[in-house]
């Protein structure tokens, strides 16, 4: 199986997107078969298809096994191990994607590095990202995401990490994890994993239950105290972060100091494989996030940050704490977070008297579980569906004004974009 993957030029999985000579890998999902689209695979160009029901089987070209995921996965792990390069992964509640992007930004000064594209980070994301490394992989990095416990520990075995990094753990996935204390346990297992293999893990000292879980670990330590291996002082984000490291003041295009972390975990893995300083300096300059990500937009008269690709309490707690710094006439739009399970509605009150305990001049509040949250603020409006908000608010009356938009993916808060007046 793999010595015919090297004959071609990448996995798909999506026939829509086939191009020639890919190897098609016919998952199967719970509204969808793809072993129906074998034929039409080849059709299109690929070289190979991998099936696992015979009766889609195709005179040439065409490799039947028992489960096309598993085989996805073990293909992925067995040439994890025959390029033999370093694998660096990272999880965590909020940050894991900025993370990656900026640690590939950093490294890439100095090595040819594959990462994660986007947010494919699950057990099939996780599988392509290393399929996707080839001969010319120096470094590969890999975000693993995952919101039950044991998934983190599985891809672990996939991608045989030989560095990790955790960005922290917040109130993300509370419904699949159970508590805080389940998600800890959930990203923790990258730990297990790599103290068990004795690797080496990427800590920030400042973070006291990151420390007090790598104390017999293998690791490397970035802060301000004395643990640290490598000093990191965080100067300030107005609004742009900006940081000190040696001699130099590294100024990045990202917003709220809750980005220091992203930007020090950078930093520090780029220092531990020896890109030169200033390299890591221009490299963290010219980063702009993209993909909804504290993006900062602007449209008129009017300065976006666009936050919009995913929330929960953690992150949606700092983005308001960073909101509240921002000067000048201040909108909030916020919509639900999902996956909290038994917790949404506290959380999503908490959210609320959070909001409106702040100097935001007016909070509006799509979704159901935020329309069902207590408030007698005469700032905050709420609307229990997007359409509701889309047709009955008045846009018109943005102007000279900064406006945080940030939700759930679901919720697709960036529609708010196309109503804000030019």
């Amino acid at each position: 199986m793999h010595s015919l993957f090297l004959e071609c030029n990448s996995v798909c999985t999506d026939t829509r997107k086939i191009k020639k000579d890919d190897i098609f890998f016919a998952l199967k999902g719970d509204n969808f078969n793809g072993n129906v689209y074998a034929e039409q695979a080849l059709k299109k160009g690929a070289k190979y298809v991998v099936i696992d029901d015979a009766q889609y089987k195709t005179p040439t070209n065409t490799i039947v096994v028992n489960n096309v995921l598993e085989t996805l996965q073990e293909l992925a792990s067995y040439h994890r191990i025959f390029l033999n390069i370093p694998i660096i992964a990272l999880t965590g509640s909020n940050g894991k994607t900025t993370t990656k992007e900026l640690i590939n930004a950093v490294l890439s000064q100095k090595y040819k590095t594959t990462a994660t594209i986007g947010n494919l980070n699950n057990h099939i994301g996780v599988p392509l990202t290393l399929l996707s490394m080839h001969s010319n992989t120096e470094i590969g990095i890999v975000e693993m995401g995952a919101n039950h416990l044991k998934e983190i520990e599985f891809l672990c075995d996939i991608a045989k990490p030989d560095y990790g990094y955790i960005t922290n753990f917040g109130k993300a996935h509370l419904e699949g994890f159970g508590s805080i204390e389940g998600v800890i346990k959930g990203k923790s297992e990258m730990y297990d994993y790599l103290i068990a293999n004795n690797k080496t893990i990427f800590v920030n000292g400042n973070d006291t239950i990151q420390i007090n879980k790598t104390n017999e670990a293998k690791r490397f330590v970035f802060g301000n105290n004395t643990l640290a291996d490598i000093t990191i002082d965080f100067i300030d984000a107005k609004p742009f972060v900006t940081c000190k490291y040696k001699n130099l003041n590294i100024k990045s295009q990202l917003i709220g100091d809750y980005n220091f972390n992203n930007i020090a975990a950078a930093i520090t893995i780029g220092n531990y494989f020896k890109v030169d300083n200033n390299a890591i300096k221009n490299a963290i300059g010219n980063y702009i996030s993209t993909n909804n990500r504290s993006q900062i937009i602007n449209k008129g008269k009017n300065k976006i940050i666009l936050d919009a690709y995913n929330a929960n309490p953690t992150s949606m707690h700092a983005a308001l704490h960073n909101f509240e710094k921002q000067a000048g006439h201040k909108i909030a739009i916020l919509g639900d977070m999902f996956e909290l399970g038994i917790d949404a509605e506290k959380e999503h009150q908490n959210i609320v008297n959070l909001a409106t305990s702040l100097n935001i001049d007016r909070v509006i509040f799509v979704g159901e579980n935020f329309y069902q949250s207590e408030s007698d603020s005469k700032k905050v409006i709420q609307y229990k569906i997007f359409e509701y908000f889309k047709n009955e608010f008045n846009f018109s009356q943005i102007e000279n004004t900064t406006l945080l938009i940030k939700g759930s993916r679901g919720m697709a808060l960036e529609r708010v974009l196309e109503l804000i007046p030019i």
